[in-house]
């Protein structure tokens, strides 16, 4: 009988890594540009008049 691999965890795996890659670049650029969008909410919120 042939031994035939199974390819099926290989594929989750795959997509797993790249929504880690994914998770860590968004949390890179929310830490470096944060605090300016936080200030152009600020902004928003007082142009509004809340």
């Amino acid at each position: 009988m042939l031994y035939l691999p199974r390819e099926e965890g290989q594929g989750l795996v795959e997509y797993a890594l790249i929504l880690v890659l994914i998770a860590i670049v968004v949390i890179v650029v929310l830490t470096l540009l944060g605090s300016q969008i936080s200030t152009i909410f600020s902004q928003i919120t007082s142009g509004l008049g809340g």
